[in-house]
């Protein structure tokens, strides 16, 4: 495993975000995601959801020790924890190492040691929230941020409706903000698109047609109390939808209040705007534009993948100066 191509690196992860993974799949790196027989989770390969490029390849998990990879890409603990010890060979375990960490510290917001401790493993935060609030105990720590692609698709906000795009939101209570939603609900008119919703009267969209759906809504509301920065924010944010949230964790630093939409803690300050929003369309279509440029600036999907590569080459590298100088060693 010590011949590879710097320019084209192939990396070993698992399906975990498949949003978060198609985008990095737009990359030029190969990917692959190991499967199991039952498709169960961390272990379902590409999935049916996205259309992933001929550069993420599916392997079964029981292959994986015999194929040739470059770095090794954890997205949750379970990865990091268990699935590399079961899948990898002992070669395979010295590879470089990366841990991207999607999510905020849960145990406590300031005090929580971040669960990888190895030296040489490079952990990655998608937000620099989260990177503020982790006790990350490892040298090398970086934030990529969020990179999204929605393709032609424009904010069209004809319909006098506000949207959510949350997963299994009733099961996920407070933090996420479900009483928050019910409570908005009661004013202004909100619908909601996600798995394990139905009762709220969800209906799940396939992610190639979710912007185009959405497009038609007049805002995009986050009742997320404690999150990372969700994709469904950047994707919406992108098509120029105004967005309206909690003013907590990463999103004071993304949205521009009365700019590209609006964040306050004051939910009946927040109930005032949408109704404002749905009152005057032409207050809505004109944040798109800045809205739009915004989320240009923010979630290039060329800077996000650049990003990704460059890391991956920097692993490489070091990789290779060691293994050059373990070779040129007397010893």
């Amino acid at each position: 495993m010590e011949n590879f191509n710097i320019n084209k690196p192939r990396i070993l992860t698992w399906n975990i975000h498949g949003s978060y993974l198609y985008y990095l799949s737009l990359g030029d790196y190969i990917i692959y995601v190991p499967y199991n027989a039952n498709r169960s989770e961390r272990y379902i390969g590409r999935g049916e959801t996205y259309p992933y490029g001929s550069n993420v390849i599916e392997i079964p998990a029981h292959e994986v020790r015999n194929i040739d990879f470059d770095i090794v890409l954890f997205q949750c603990d379970e990865n990091y924890f268990a699935d590399q010890y079961d899948l990898l060979s002992e070669e395979q375990l010295r590879l470089p190492k990366i841990y991207i960490e999607h999510d905020p510290p849960w145990e406590h917001p300031t005090d929580a040691i971040h669960p990888v401790v190895e030296q040489d493993v490079t952990v990655v935060h998608v937000t620099n929230y989260n990177k503020l609030m982790w006790h990350t105990t490892v040298p090398d720590v970086r934030v990529i941020s969020h990179g999204v692609y929605t393709g032609n698709t424009l904010y069209k906000g004809n319909l006098k409706k506000g949207i959510v795009v949350i997963n299994n939101l009733p099961s996920r209570g407070r933090m996420l903000g479900y009483d928050i939603f019910q409570k908005v609900r009661e004013e202004v008119p909100l619908d909601i698109i996600g798995m394990g919703a139905e009762a709220e009267g969800s209906q799940e969209i396939k992610h190639p047609n979710l912007m185009e759906y959405i497009s038609q809504y007049r805002f995009y509301f986050s009742p997320i109390r404690y999150t990372s920065l969700g994709l469904s924010t950047c994707e919406a944010m992108m098509i120029g939808m105004p967005v309206l949230g909690m003013s907590t964790t990463e999103l004071p630093s993304v949205i521009r209040n009365g700019v590209t939409g609006f964040i306050d803690n004051d939910i009946d300050v927040l109930i005032d705007k949408m109704k404002l929003l749905l009152a005057l369309p032409t207050l809505a279509l004109g944040m798109s534009h800045s809205t739009r440029e915004q989320a240009k600036n923010l979630f290039s999907i060329d800077r996000f993948v650049s990003e990704w590569k460059a890391l991956f080459i920097e692993k490489l590298t070091q990789k290779s100066i060691r293994y050059e100088k373990k070779e040129n060693s007397l010893y």
